[in-house]
């Protein structure tokens, strides 16, 4: 997200961008490398398509970290993302004809609409509070549009089929939204247990009980501080 560093506490210093791992199978950690004003990174899986859209700005004083301003930067989010590979470039100039994935500045500007709605619908969640009408239209009318279409090649691969659109994009993120709050893991949607994050996420994990938005991160702090915590006690 934004370069400038900031003095304010962390809820307020967003990660500054974000990048996917290798793709599962291989030896990396999966998850999204979001890098922070200050320089630190660290991996976050958020367990959906939808929240992994969150991490791109948000409203409010979220928007001071915004990272989607032009059509290269949706289409760079959408191929870091955990849709499959191959959306190809798109939404700029030397866009080629058979490119998978072109997004107009239009579009942009919904992917921020969505983003918000999406931030503050799940937060609600988290928080057991009930959905804001104005951000189910929203959700809702997003996901009205036709998603991006995968199709089989011939080599027996998935890939996504030319022309898809930044609508396109928007609505399969929306209908993963649809997905995630009226399934099985609905009422697994947790915001980061550390004071001062705002990352949200849902746990996936057969134990169900993820704190952290990253044991890298907010869950090894928390861990030096109840070390510090102990050996203090033990010094008094």
């Amino acid at each position: 997200m934004s370069e400038k560093a900031t003095d304010t506490p962390e809820r307020s210093q967003r990660p500054e961008r974000s990048e996917r791992s290798e793709r599962p199978g291989r030896q990396e950690p999966s998850g999204l490398l979001l890098r922070h004003p200050d320089g630190s990174s660290f991996r976050f899986d958020p367990g959906a398509l939808c929240l992994e859209l969150l991490p791109t700005g948000g409203p409010g004083p979220l928007a001071y970290f915004e990272a989607l301003h032009e059509p290269a930067d949706l289409v760079r989010w959408a191929e870091e993302s955990r849709l499959p590979d191959g959306l190809g470039p798109g939404g700029g100039p030397g866009s080629g004809p058979g490119s998978a994935l072109v997004v107009s500045a239009g579009e942009v500007a919904d992917a921020r609409v969505l983003r918000d709605a999406l931030w503050r619908l799940v937060e609600g969640r988290a928080e057991g509070a009930p959905p804001g009408p104005d951000d189910l239209v929203t959700l809702n009318d997003a996901a009205a549009h036709p998603p991006l279409v995968a199709r089989l090649t011939a080599g027996g691969d998935r890939e996504w089929a030319p022309g898809g659109t930044g609508a396109g994009l928007l609505s399969t993120v929306a209908r993963d939204a649809v997905e995630l709050f009226t399934g099985a893991f609905a009422d697994r949607i947790r915001a980061c247990g550390a004071d001062g994050c705002r990352l949200l996420f849902v746990d996936t994990s057969r134990p169900g009980r993820r704190r952290w938005c990253s044991m890298e991160r907010c869950g090894n702090r928390h861990k030096v501080r109840a070390h510090r915590a102990r050996l203090t006690a033990a010094d008094e």
